[in-house]
């Protein structure tokens, strides 16, 4: 059974063996404002794509299938994040019909937002090795 830690509108650990990260993550989150969620929503965002092209919907559940059920996209988060990662150019999008036959804007990955996946990657890897680290020190 799935339940929201936090009213977080799009990075909420909801996950149960995440719920005992709440405390933490609101801490982490009340004092770094937008930048540390922007930029982890964009991280998941460019990964979700790195596998090929997906609508918005299918952006959102590939994030809550890669996190296994962890972060959950809300639209209101979601859309204005690919507007904001198309306009920086790493992203294309294309309108084209859904599985079910309605139109739906299909995003993918530019040459830059590879690039930039790489780079997100790589910092948010040190970042996680330098707060592993600090909690064995």
């Amino acid at each position: 059974e799935r339940t929201t830690a936090l009213p977080l509108p799009h990075l909420a650990p909801s996950h149960p063996r995440t719920s005992h990260l709440a405390p933490l993550w609101e801490e982490l989150t009340s004092s770094r404002p937008a930048t540390l969620l922007q930029g982890t929503l964009d991280l998941l965002i460019l990964k979700a794509l790195s596998t090929g092209e997906l609508h918005g919907l299918g952006v959102s559940r590939r994030i809550e299938q890669m996190t296994d059920g962890t972060f959950v996209v809300q639209p209101g988060s979601l859309f204005p994040a690919l507007h904001r990662l198309e306009e920086a150019g790493w992203l294309t999008s294309t309108w084209d019909a859904s599985d079910n036959n309605r139109r739906a804007k299909y995003y993918s990955l530019t040459k830059t937002g590879r690039k930039q996946l790489a780079e997100e990657k790589a910092n948010w890897n040190r970042i996680a090795l330098a707060i592993a680290r600090a909690l064995e020190a």
